[in-house]
C-alpha cells in the first residue's frame, strides 16, 4: 500500500535531534505540503546532550530534552511515524516501512544516527552493562546510580567522562579504564586530557589508561567481575559502556549510495542520489578548512546540518559551511573545541589566570584552523566564545597576540 498525497511528501528518516529539527525548518522555510518523519524510538525528537548529565543526575527529566511539545508538532502538521524504514528505493523515489507501507517523497533526509558500540568481548550482554544513546538507556542507567554502587566506565572519551562526573556527582564509586594511552583520543591536545585526567582524580575517580577489559563475568551476588587486560580484575555493580558510535548507515549502503562509516554527501549534503541528503551524525562531509571528509557527532553539527539539509530538500543548493564546535561539561569545568586541532601543526597556550587556558592551533601555513578551551566553566565561557569567533571568521592573529594574556581578544576580531 502507497501513502501517497497529490503532492509528494518530504520525508525524513530518523526522528531524533537531526530529523526533528529539519521537519521544523522545513515549515519554517516554508513548505506547506506533507512532513513524514519515521523513527524507531516511541519518543518525540530530543537533545542527547542531557543524556549524560542532567538525565543522570537527575536534574532534568525527559521532557524537558523534547524539541517542542506533541500539541507542537501537530500545529505544525509534521506526521511523527513511530516504526522502522526497511528500505528507501531512490530510483522510484519512495520509502518501504515494516508491513510494506510506502511513503512517496519529493526528497528524502536521512537522519538516522547511529548504534552505541558494544563489547565484543565474553558477557558483554550480562545484566548490569549499559549503553547511553537513547532517553530509555539514559533511564536505566540513572537507577543504577545509587549512592555507594560501584560503578565502572568503559571509555574515555566525553560520554564516558561524563557520565562519570554524573555518577560522583550521584555518590558512586567510579573507576574508568580506556584502552589508549591518554583520555579522549585525538579529539583534544594531550596536555588537556591530561588536565581532564587530573579533575577527575581530583574527585576521586580511579582512572586507569592503558587497560582494557577483556572478559565479564556475574557473580552470584549480581556482582560483576571485570577482568582487564593487565591481569587485573574489577568488582561492579554497574558497567557504562562508552566507547562510541557506529554510523546507521545500513540503509543507506542497501540503496547502493557511497558509504564509509556514514553516509557519503556533497557541501550540500545531498547523496549520489538525486533528491537524497544525509545530516547529522551519519553524514561524512567536506571539511570547511580542507575539503577532505569528515564526520562529526555534536549537538551544533546536529543543529546547523539540520536547517541547510532542510533548505537544500527545498532546492536551495545553499553550502555547510559551519565550523566544528562541541563542548562537554564535567563537574565545575567545561571543555570546548572549535574548528579542527587535528589540522594543527604549532600551538600556542593562552592562560586564563589559574582557572582555564585556551591552546589555539595553526596550520603548518600559519592559519588558524582550531582552538581548544579547558577550566572552570566560569573563567573559560567568554574567552571561548570569543576564540571560537576568531576560528569561524577565518581570521589568523599572530601566535604572539593570542598567547598574550593582556591583549584583549575580542580587540583581535
Amino acid at each position: 500500500m502507497v501513502h501517497e498525497a497529490l503532492e509528494r511528501a518530504m520525508v525524513i528518516v530518523g526522528a531524533g535531534h537531526v530529523g526533528g529539527r529539519a521537519a521544523l525548518a522545513l515549515r519554517e522555510f516554508g513548505w506547506q505540503g506533507r512532513i513524514v518523519m519515521i523513527g524507531a524510538e516511541a519518543h518525540l525528537p530530543y537533545e542527547r546532550p542531557p543524556l549524560s548529565k542532567q538525565l543522570l543526575t537527575g536534574e532534568r527529566e525527559a521532557l524537558h530534552c523534547q524539541l517542542c511539545s506533541r500539541d507542537a508538532w501537530q500545529m505544525h502538521r509534521i506526521e511523527h511515524v513511530i516504526g522502522r524504514v526497511e528500505a528507501i528505493a531512490p530510483d522510484r523515489r519512495e520509502v518501504r516501512l515494516e508491513h510494506d507501507s510506502r511513503v512517496a517523497y519529493q526528497a528524502l533526509l536521512l537522519a538516522t544516527g547511529g548504534h552505541a558500540r558494544r563489547l565484543a568481548i565474553a558477557g558483554a550482554d550480562a545484566e548490569g552493562v549499559c549503553t547511553l544513546r537513547t532517553l530509555d538507556d539514559a533511564a536505566h542507567v540513572a537507577s543504577r546510580l545509587v549512592p555507594g554502587a560501584r560503578v565502572l566506565i568503559v571509555g574515555g572519551g566525553f560520554i564516558g567522562l561524563e557520565a562519570a562526573a554524573s555518577a560522583r556527582k550521584r555518590g558512586c564509586l567510579v573507576c574508568v579504564i580506556e584502552g589508549a594511552s591518554r583520555l579522549l583520543g585525538r579529539a583534544v591536545p594531550a596536555a588537556i586530557a591530561h588536565e581532564v585526567q587530573r579533575l577527575h582524580e581530583r574527585h576521586g575517580v580511579d582512572v586507569r589508561v592503558g587497560v582494557a577489559p577483556v572478559a565479564i563475568e556475574r557473580m552470584a551476588n549480581d556482582a560483576i567481575r571485570v577482568s582487564l587486560s593487565d591481569g587485573n580484575s574489577i568488582i561492579a555493580d554497574c558497567i557504562i559502556v562508552g566507547i562510541g558510535i557506529e554510523p546507521a548507515d545500513e540503509l543507506a549502503r542497501e540503496a547502493g549510495l557511497a558509504v564509509n562509516r556514514g553516509v557519503i554527501v556533497n557541501g550540500e549534503l545531498e547523496t549520489a542520489a538525486q533528491g537524497v541528503f544525509a545530516a547529522g551524525d551519519i553524514a561524512i562531509h567536506p571539511s570547511r578548512f580542507t575539503g577532505a571528509p569528515i564526520r562529526q557527532e555534536t549537538w551544533h553539527n546536529a543543529e546547523t546540518q539540520a536547517r541547510v539539509a532542510a533548505r537544500n530538500m527545498l532546492g536551495a543548493k545553499a553550502v555547510y559551511e559551519d565550523v566544528p564546535w562541541f563542548w562537554s561539561d564535567q563537574y565545575d569545568h567545561q571543555l570546548q573545541v572549535a574548528g579542527e586541532p587535528s589540522l594543527g601543526a604549532r600551538t600556542v597556550k593562552r592562560l586564563l589566570g589559574d582557572a582555564g587556558s585556551i591552546d589555539f592551533h595553526f596550520d603548518a601555513n600559519g592559519r588558524l584552523v582550531g582552538a581548544s578551551g579547558f577550566g572552570a566553566t566560569s573563567a573559560i565561557a567568554k574567552d571561548m566564545k570569543l576564540a571560537r569567533m576568531l576560528v569561524e571568521r577565518g581570521l589568523s592573529p599572530s601566535a604572539e597576540l593570542l598567547s598574550d594574556a593582556t591583549i584583549r581578544l575580542k580587540s583581535l576580531l
